[in-house]
């Protein structure tokens, strides 16, 4: 059996070995100058620059301190860390089925306190009505074309869906009014999803913003996103998860999201929202 690594997590290590060979380019350094300031033999620089060795916290430390780049250090160590599941495939998530991937997030979720959550495109996971929920599934399902367990999945959903309304749990959620209007299923599981969120935006741990198709945009719709505290974002692309850990890319994240929050209307605005599109189903 092969003992490298997925193709995937090989990548992001190329991605850290071309980051740390252009910091040593920039401070003017070649493979066996930085190898002396490093005090390690060549022989590991040249590993480290082709991917073929893992660098350890320290060795980035120590790499970053001899190029002048000190301040750069705590984000290559953090894309180091997570190198293995930065990027990670739907089809090496859902092989065995959709419920292994709503599982394994189940240990995230308790361990957070303070969710954040933007989408363009579907209601929010835990804000999901159990139909709803069935019917998003059932076309991931096929779409991706995993092993029918949509069932289990939906369940696997909603208990951990249940972990964010917990007693010291905040979750704040940006949605784009077009969520409203896309038809996941037929008329009768849209309105019932549409109530769910006219209600459950009632309770004190729960805030939920709409961007109306009238604001005036200064941040353009992106790609789903949830903030879990501020350790780790999660992004959900057609083909994959992509999991950001990197104190700068957490930054950026926060503040897209503070963006998307400022376009946001909530209360009696977002409920009169919410109650056109159901109105509008027929």
């Amino acid at each position: 059996m092969s003992t490298s690594p997925p193709s995937s997590a090989q990548a992001a290590r190329r991605a850290l070995a071309a980051r740390l060979g252009e910091l040593m380019r920039d401070a003017g350094l070649k493979g066996g100058e930085l190898s002396a300031h490093c005090d390690w033999h060549a022989a590991k620089t040249s590993r480290i620059l082709n991917a073929r060795i893992a660098p350890s916290d320290s060795d980035i430390r120590t790499w970053c301190q001899a190029c002048g780049a000190g301040d750069q250090a705590a984000d290559l160590i953090a894309s180091n860390r997570a190198v293995d599941s930065l990027y990670v495939e739907w089809r090496r998530l859902t092989r065995s089925g959709l419920r292994q991937a709503q599982d394994a997030r189940v240990p995230l979720y308790v361990r957070t306190r303070h969710f954040r959550a933007y989408s363009s495109r579907v209601v929010p996971g835990a804000l999901q009505t159990k139909e709803y929920a069935g019917a998003l599934l059932r076309t991931v399902a096929d779409v991706r074309q995993t092993p029918n367990d949509v069932a289990e999945a939906v369940e696997a959903r909603l208990a951990r869906s249940s972990v964010v309304f917990e007693g010291g749990r905040r979750f704040v959620a940006v949605i784009e009014e077009s969520v409203l209007r896309y038809r996941i299923d037929d008329n009768e599981v849209m309105a019932g999803q549409l109530g769910h969120l006219l209600s459950i935006m009632s309770m004190p741990s729960v805030s939920l913003g709409i961007i109306p198709f009238t604001a005036a945009r200064h941040m353009w719709p992106t790609e789903t996103f949830n903030l879990f505290d501020d350790r780790q974002a999660g992004v959900e692309l057609l083909s994959a998860q992509v999991t950001v850990t990197a104190p700068t890319d957490l930054a950026l994240y926060a503040q897209a999201f503070a963006r998307f929050a400022s376009l946001a209307v909530h209360g009696g605005a977002a409920r009169a929202l919410i109650t056109s599109a159901i109105s509008d189903l027929g």
